[in-house]
């Protein structure tokens, strides 16, 4: 899966203006309805809300990957946001996020959103592009670094 098929540059934001959890859970989801890509945000605010609560989705490595599935979306949807500041996500590793990357889903595509998952979760993992990422200041630079990260892996 390649993650600019879901994403678009209208779908990052940086940096946040929430400076908590919840807050930052909203503003994403709003930033995918203002681009269009989600009907129903409060739907998706519930969906993403309920799903925190169960476990939070602070994987560690100053990273957080909040989803949840929504009537009403057609397609996957991903909004990446980086706070002003990092901030308490409750991580598993304890230490606070540096970005914020936000799944929706539709109900009926669960091996989807769990490719999804996958793909950012690999891409994390690699210690220089996460160290890029969390440098960088503005969508721009965001979504530069994430097409050259897929353009490695297309060839």
């Amino acid at each position: 899966m390649n993650l600019l098929d879901i994403l678009t540059i209208e779908c990052i934001k940086a940096p946040l203006v929430a400076t908590d959890k919840k807050g930052v859970i909203d503003e994403l989801v709003d930033v995918l309805a203002g681009a269009g890509k989600v009907v129903d945000a409060d739907g998706l605010k519930e969906a993403v809300w309920s799903r925190e609560q169960t476990r939070t989705t602070g994987i560690g490595h100053g990273l957080a990957i909040p989803h949840g599935k929504c009537e009403g979306l057609t397609d996957l949807a991903i909004a990446i946001g980086k706070p002003a500041d990092p901030i308490d996500f409750a991580a598993i590793d304890q230490k606070p996020v540096s970005l914020v990357i936000l799944l929706a889903s539709p109900v009926d595509r669960t091996s989807d959103h769990i490719q999804a998952l996958a793909r950012v979760s690999r891409l994390m993992t690699k210690e220089d592009f996460r160290n890029a990422i969390y440098g960088a200041t503005s969508a721009e630079q965001i979504f530069s670094l994430l097409e050259e990260s897929e353009q490695q892996v297309a060839s």
